[in-house]
């Protein structure tokens, strides 16, 4: 039993939440009063309350994300009719702009506005001393990062074994893209690096290897970048991944010889590049060098082994189709690893909003807010460029067609037109976007390839069953077996840029 529980929904069971175990560790004397429960998204709410209601508490603390708000609200509202003197405390990026407005806090006691690592346990404190604040929407000024307690240590050996590793070096972004909620986040702000590297020293004496750094902009301080890098190197072995997100027009030279140093494997770089439509990107407060962009693109590709990760997102405001497709077209030249298609998101309290009513911009009520339509796209090639991205994902991004997916667009110059034909005529075969066998989905690329692009049967049929192969597919499906060798999987050639997909932080 404990006084105090924090506990959330993630989006997978593999998820761990960094900014529960930051409330934790900062509980000071309240400490070993409280209890962190994880649950995820696929488990039933009522379940849910059953097992934090078995704790007893007498203060609850939910953290509310875009991916967890409905459940997270049905949760909520069951609590309250078992035990409507549980106090509930709410926070988490959902709640992080005009809270009042949002449906889940009419439900809950309190919400924390902001950074909320020392002001959660001031309301703890406060609550069961019988002394409740006389608002029910506080705001957390932004804390001293140097006098947090880390919490890597509340990390268990089950998280270690089972669970993804989030860290992270600083807090805050220095930029004002509209699109984004950082936009509107306190200044960029480092941890202290001695402290921090101590206890990353920590962590690898546990057994952890994958560390999930969750800064905006990790390669903005390069003196910060450097020091975390070489520590890492300075202790690789076998099993290490680091994943950063990194801004794409900065990388200085004794950066990217630091990066060269590194084995394959060992780095993953989620580069956000949005739009290569300079007017669009202007138009939101984005501003990137895009010569600069491709130049360390082409460095990171042909000098290092990192693993890259670009993002492109769909439906800002004044993109088209066309300049959508020139955009992946441009970055597919690039050979990032991984090409990240999303569809725009409304995220409460991002700056975009300003431009709704001029681009006619559409987003559905309902978590995850995505884009339905605007005044250039409209519904129907919205969801075209929906299905676009999720086959992406099956084909290309999963890594299990690295030899197979360029020949969509052997016949056609532009990669974006190519996929764009193939995803429209998929849709007509099977009419969904989820659910589809692998071994259909190799036959009916097979078909694409061969019946509607004219391709030779005889070059798609041995490519496409080394990449089957390669897969660990013992047996070559019968579609392929009067057009590729029995030893056709014997030679595999080199991997294309379109490797095994790695989690990225857009993914629920």
């Amino acid at each position: 039993m404990a006084d105090i529980v924090l506990a959330t929904l993630n989006a997978r069971f593999v998820h761990a939440a960094l900014g529960l175990r930051c409330l934790q560790a900062n509980l000071d004397e309240l400490q070993p009063r409280s209890r962190l429960l994880e649950f995820d998204i696929s488990q039933r709410p009522v379940e849910i309350a059953e097992a934090i209601l078995r704790e007893q508490p007498r203060i609850l603390g939910l953290g509310v994300s875009i991916w967890n708000v409905v459940p997270t609200t049905e949760l909520t509202a069951i609590l309250k009719q078992l035990r409507p003197t549980l106090m509930v405390i709410l926070g988490g990026p959902e709640l992080q702009s005009t809270p009042e407005q949002h449906p889940i806090t009419a439900l809950a006691d309190f919400v924390i506005f902001g950074e909320a690592d020392l002001e959660f346990a001031r309301l703890c404190r406060r609550l069961l001393a019988g002394n409740k604040p006389a608002t029910r929407i506080l705001m957390a000024e932004p804390p001293d990062l140097a006098q947090l307690v880390l919490p890597y240590r509340l990390y268990t050996p089950t998280d270690i074994e089972h669970r993804l590793i989030y860290v992270e070096a600083s807090r805050g972004c220095p930029f004002g893209c509209e699109f984004c909620l950082s936009s509107t986040e306190a200044p960029l702000r480092f941890f202290p690096l001695p402290k921090l590297l101590e206890e990353f020293q920590w962590l690898l004496n546990q057994g952890v290897r994958h560390f999930k750094f969750v800064d905006r902009t990790f390669n903005l301080n390069l003196e910060m970048a450097l020091a975390v890098l070489r520590f890492f190197l300075d202790r690789c072995q076998p099993g290490l991944f680091l994943h950063f997100e990194m801004i794409p027009d900065r990388l200085p030279d004794e950066l990217g010889r630091l990066i060269a140093r590194f084995p394959p494997g060992a780095l993953q770089f989620e580069i956000g590049i949005q739009t290569f439509n300079p007017e669009v990107a202007r138009r939101l407060q984005r501003h990137q060098d895009y010569a600069l962009l491709e130049r360390h693109f082409q460095f990171l590709r042909r000098r290092t082994h990192a693993h890259l990760h670009a993002d492109l997102i769909v439906g800002l405001p004044g993109e088209t189709i066309e300049s959508i497709g020139r955009g992946f077209d441009r970055l597919v030249a690039l050979e990032p690893q991984e090409i990240q298609v999303g569809l725009l998101k409304r995220l409460r309290g991002a700056p975009i909003a300003r431009h709704d009513s001029q681009w006619q911009m559409t987003y559905n009520p309902w978590p995850p807010y995505e884009i339905l339509e605007n005044r250039l796209i409209d519904f129907g090639s919205m969801q075209r460029l929906r299905r676009f991205a999720r086959y992406w994902d099956l084909v290309a991004n999963s890594g299990r067609f690295p030899e197979t997916t360029p020949l969509l667009w052997t016949t056609n110059p532009s990669p974006f037109q190519a996929f764009l034909l193939w995803s429209d005529w998929l849709y007509a075969q099977i009419g969904r976007q989820h659910s589809i066998a692998l071994a259909r989905l190799a036959e009916l690329l097979f078909r694409f390839l061969v019946q509607e692009t004219g391709q030779d049967p005889s070059v798609v049929g041995p490519a496409l069953w080394r990449d089957l192969a390669r897969g660990q597919n013992k047996t070559m499906p019968g579609f392929l077996q009067a057009h590729a060798p029995a030893n056709g999987a014997s030679a595999m050639p080199r991997p294309t840029s379109m490797s095994p997909k790695r989690q990225s932080r857009h993914e629920p």
